[in-house]
């Protein structure tokens, strides 16, 4: 099994900066892609930013410019760095994994996981 624990969510001002945790555990062989995607209520969850293990790095569209994503492979982690937030940036933020799993003796698996999500509101 893996765990994907989320941390750095919190109340903001517009303006502000906040920078979101992510770190992946368990039986992981390697990790390829890593990210965050956000939602809110009654809307369908949307990406935000993802980063390859090659480091390639891709971005919607709405926070070009004021997010940057970064990932470090030794600790199986990765971080958003959000500046000039908006009321528009307030969700709730989840972190995907996507990864190969130790599953069994000489056996790997290819799968998704995703943290419980942390909120973020922009307001003030």
């Amino acid at each position: 099994q893996v765990q994907v624990v989320e941390s750095g969510g919190g109340l903001v001002q517009p303006g502000g900066s906040l920078r979101l945790s992510c770190a992946a555990s368990g039986n992981i062989v390697s990790i390829w892609k890593m990210g965050w995607y956000r939602q809110t209520a009654g809307n369908q969850r949307e990406l935000v930013a993802t980063v390859h293990s090659s480091g390639a790095t891709t971005y919607a569209d709405s926070v070009t410019g004021r997010f940057t994503i970064s990932r470090d492979n030794a600790k199986n982690a990765a971080y958003l760095q959000m500046d000039s937030v908006q009321p528009t940036d307030t969700a709730v933020y989840y972190c995907y994994v996507g990864l190969w799993e130790l599953t069994g003796p000489n056996r790997q698996t290819n799968r998704d996981y995703w943290g419980q999500g942390t909120q973020v509101t922009v307001s003030g």
